[in-house]
């Protein structure tokens, strides 16, 4: 399956890596790019991500086939009132939102007779942003989560669905709240975690930086995650708030339990914790 035009609102690590993904594949005739500044979209270009870009957001979603949202979720909230007046007869709106229940709901309230929004979400990244960090394979082997509703238009669903399977991704379908929920548990929540150990080392460091200096692979490893965008985690944390809360509450009733058990000295309790926790990771 292929499509005339493909337009990418936001040509960053996910935006770029889809754009070289379809060009690898064959997947468009055409790649249209839309960002904030030319120079973003002209390095798009000059990467292959893109064939061509618009600044006018009505102009680059214009006559496109597959519309794919890939800016952070506060952007996107923004920006369906401007994009979807515009789009084709036929034309498929889809996503790549790490959240989407409040979307979904927004996106259908908007949409049309005759035009189809699909909720996606590819399971991929890296800890770089931006398009210098794309890859053409970054989705071959991933995971990409669709999400209709009894609102989804069946056709629409199978070329999403086709539309992640011919760039290399497995597709599952989910209803939209376990995605929230699923999401606030196995991404949403490490990242929680990442952020917040890295600030409270930086408070427990001294002025002369040593804790963080002296920190070796495994510190770095666990807190990678924690050079993700600020902006998109920013919109994530709102738009599934709930989720997330009642996850770090969770959570941190593990840790105290954690805690109690060093405060007392309590060896065994301790050691049954992390051997509970080795198992699960053996696991995976």
């Amino acid at each position: 399956m292929s499509f005339k035009k493909i337009t990418i609102v936001g040509v960053g690590l996910i935006g770029g890596s889809v754009g070289l993904a379809c060009k690898k594949n064959g997947i468009a005739e055409s790649i249209t790019g839309f960002g904030r500044t030319s120079a973003h979209l002209e390095k798009a270009l000059e990467l292959g991500a893109i064939d061509s870009y618009e600044l006018e957001l009505s102009q680059a979603v214009n006559n496109a086939d597959l519309v794919l949202l890939s800016t952070p979720m506060g952007t996107i909230f923004e920006q369906l009132p401007h994009i979807i007046p515009h789009l084709k007869p036929g034309a498929v709106l889809t996503d790549v939102g790490s959240t989407k229940t409040r979307l979904i709901e927004a996106a259908e309230e908007l949409m049309p007779q005759g035009v189809y929004f699909v909720g996606g979400h590819p399971i991929a990244g890296r800890e770089s942003s931006g398009v210098e960090a794309a890859l053409a394979n970054l989705f071959c082997g991933a995971k990409t989560i669709l999400t209709p509703t009894t609102a989804t238009n069946n056709d629409a669903l199978v070329r999403v669905k086709a539309f992640w399977e011919q760039i290399g991704s497995q597709v599952v379908l989910m209803d939209a709240e376990q995605h929230d929920r699923t999401l606030a548990v196995i991404s949403h929540l490490p990242h929680m975690v990442a952020y917040a150990l890295v600030n409270a080392v930086a408070e427990l460091d001294n002025h002369d930086n040593q804790l963080i200096a002296l920190s070796a692979g495994g510190f770095r490893d666990f807190t990678r995650i924690a050079s993700s965008d600020a902006v998109m985690w920013r919109d994530i944390c709102l738009s599934n708030s709930q989720a997330i809360a009642g996850v770090i509450d969770r959570f941190q009733q593990v840790l105290d339990r954690l805690k109690q058990h060093i405060k007392s000295g309590d060896a065994q309790g301790l050691q049954k914790e992390f051997e509970a926790a080795r198992r699960v990771k053996q696991k995976l």
